[in-house]
């Protein structure tokens, strides 16, 4: 959102502090919950390799989350636009993201957002910590490329 405008620099330290420490909570909590029944196997925890559900690449994974987080913030920023309709952006902003998800849970059990993957990683640990750092950088590079696509090439457009 800061590469397309939308969100102050200043904010963003405690603003993915914030995100991480409610995924780490929310992670924490279904852990709890989950043991209730016995062994945890698995927090949908992101991965590459053997730890991709459908065992996709390292390079798969990542291209496959910079895409769809790019496609994902340029609907959001498309659908929260002054000159869109206010009552659709929740329609397809949730539409979209149940796309996103239908696509890439078999790939990488679907991030598009660092927190949501650092928090089951934290308490699952291992190889799902060790895998992280591509759910940092691919959905980060996605969000900067999808918040510059929105800001300097469609609302350009729109506005000329």
């Amino acid at each position: 959102m800061w590469a397309a405008g939308r969100f102050p620099g200043k904010d963003i330290p405690l603003y993915v502090i914030a995100q991480v420490v409610g995924a780490t909570l929310a992670a924490a909590a279904l852990y709890y919950i989950a043991s209730g029944a016995g062994e945890v196997t698995g927090l949908a925890t992101n991965g590459f390799g053997d730890r991709s559900p459908g065992g996709f690449s390292l390079a798969s994974c990542f291209a496959a989350e910079v895409l769809l987080t790019c496609f994902f913030l340029i609907v959001i920023t498309g659908s929260t636009e002054d000159a869109a309709t206010a009552s659709f952006a929740p329609i397809s902003i949730g539409l979209c993201l149940t796309l996103i998800h239908l696509i890439s849970i078999p790939i990488t059990n679907t991030s598009v957002n660092p927190a949501r993957s650092t928090g089951p990683a934290l308490i699952e640990g291992g190889e799902a910590i060790q895998q992280l750092w591509l759910f940092w950088l691919a959905p980060i590079l996605g969000g900067l490329v999808g918040g510059y696509l929105h800001r300097h090439v469609l609302k350009a457009r729109a506005d000329s």
